[in-house]
């Protein structure tokens, strides 16, 4: 298989877009069990909190989000035998040489245009340094680890495309050093909007609003936060993004829930309610979360192992890593030390 690489941001809880968008590909795009350890390793995950403190933060709540994250990447289904999963912070020496490395190929011109530092930048009369330059950093996560495929939404099309500019013209300059990776898209779920505003991307920033639905959310939660969806004032179940954003989304998640086609979600509601679908995505969500929600208690309830588990995958990252970042000091002509 194609070795992938994929990175979240520790910067709050949970939500169904990023479970149903990510999570759900990762944990299905794992090797098969029973694979060789030598391939295991071609599925990368890695929590980035280096990212998450290019805006102001807590250090407090980092430390428990990146913690939460972790333990919940688990439950889900991440598999220290078929994949290998990492805190970025925990092999940050080398992420952050490849990002200084790699500061001195990339362009003030490039940076300027990432619609996302466009967008977090905007209005604000001071930003950081990090904020402008934490795409840089991204491509050294990505390029690392002879990354081949990037599983991304929309937002992050931009930045993979930086990355593959920024491999491109570093073995261009000091030689074949990088393996140029390309992005990849996932199929259905990858876009879960809003409940209360079905044109918006459900995001965590808004906080504990009705119109986002958390992975660790009450299962009661969960089905009163779906069953106030909001539709339109037609009867018609079909899946039409434009005109009815609503019925799309919560079509949307069944499929995801139920891991069925939206043709198959459609055609299963067809003539029913709008009642009925909501009642049928709720319990299809809250059965989909229950055995993730139960594995997270018991790997709560053991922090002891959610260690292990993560201090493994930065060693097995590290032994990945550091060969690559020989490879570009060897390329821009560091002098390498006697002794180790």
């Amino acid at each position: 298989m194609a070795r992938v690489f994929s990175g979240i941001k520790p910067t709050g809880e949970m939500q169904l877009g990023n479970f149903c968008g990510a999570i759900q590909h990762w944990v299905a795009g794992q090797p098969a069990p029973g694979t060789p350890a030598a391939d295991a390793g071609d599925a990368v995950f890695c929590v980035v909190d280096l990212h998450a403190m290019t805006v102001p933060y807590d250090p407090a709540d980092l430390r428990r989000l990146t913690r939460e994250l972790a333990t919940l990447l688990l439950a889900s289904g991440l598999d220290e035998q078929r994949s290998l999963l990492f805190i970025q912070s925990h092999v940050g020496g080398i992420h952050s040489e490849c990002t200084w490395l790699l500061n001195n190929t990339a362009t003030i011109g490039e940076l300027r245009r990432m619609t996302q530092f466009k967008d977090k930048s905007q209005g604000q009369e001071s930003v950081s340094v990090g904020l402008f330059n934490y795409p840089v950093l991204m491509a050294s996560d990505i390029l690392l680890y002879d990354t081949e495929e990037v599983p991304v939404g929309d937002d992050q099309r931009q930045h993979v495309e930086l990355t593959r500019d920024i491999a491109m013209r570093f073995n261009a300059r000091f030689g074949e050093t990088f393996m140029i990776p390309r992005a990849t898209y996932p199929p259905s779920g990858a876009r879960i909007m809003d409940l209360q505003n079905p044109t918006k991307k459900m995001s965590k920033s808004g906080g504990d609003s009705p119109g986002c639905v958390f992975v660790l959310d009450d299962p009661k939660r969960i089905a009163k936060k779906i069953k106030s969806a909001v539709t339109d004032s037609d009867t018609d179940i079909r899946y039409d993004t434009e005109a009815k954003p609503g019925i799309s989304n919560l079509l949307d998640l069944y499929a995801a829930a139920t891991k069925s086609t939206l043709g198959e979600a459609a055609s299963h509601f067809d003539g029913q309610r709008y009642g009925d679908l909501k009642v049928a995505v709720a319990d299809a969500v809250v059965a989909m979360l229950e055995p993730v929600q139960a594995r997270y208690a018991e790997l709560s309830a053991d922090p002891a192992e959610v260690d292990r588990i993560l201090a493994h995958g930065a060693q097995r990252a590290a032994e990945r890593a550091t060969p690559v970042l020989d490879r570009m000091r060897d390329a821009v002509g560091l002098l390498r030390p006697a002794i180790r």
